[in-house]
């Protein structure tokens, strides 16, 4: 590795330790379908958003919801303190598209059509509103 790239690379790192966040990748849901239910949670409360997601009834709802805990559990392993209610908050929430699987249906008269079984990577982000404040 050169020195500009371990340069940037140590600056991303000193980043990220102030940062709490959790990825998913490769989630086998479309990201039209997960986009839906990360709108209902992004800017909400941390601990509001796990109740809206436990009661949500959207298969998508429920990978959301242990990204989530898994962020929380991230914050408390890096900052060594509980979360408490009303502190965190999800600051940012992406989702993108990710590899897609092509498949084959047969169809009549010796056609085939094809079917796209998309996934998805959800990256969740959460901040402290004593930072923000």
């Amino acid at each position: 590795m050169g020195k500009r790239k371990r340069i940037v690379a140590d600056q991303r790192k000193e980043q990220n330790k102030s940062t709490y966040f959790a990825k998913l990748n490769n989630c086998p849901t479309s990201p039209r379908k997960m986009r839906q239910v990360a709108d209902l949670v992004r800017g909400m409360d941390a601990f509001q958003a796990l109740n809206i997601l436990k009661f949500n009834t959207r298969e998508a709802s429920g990978r959301l919801e242990k990204l989530l805990k898994s962020a929380i559990a991230n914050y408390e392993q890096k900052t060594q303190a509980r979360a408490d209610e009303g502190q965190l908050f999800v600051k940012e929430i992406k989702v993108d598209s990710a590899l897609m699987m092509k498949r084959l249906r047969t169809a009549p008269q010796g056609r085939g059509y094809r079917i796209r079984k998309r996934s998805n990577h959800v990256t969740l982000v959460l901040d402290t509103k004593t930072d923000n404040a």
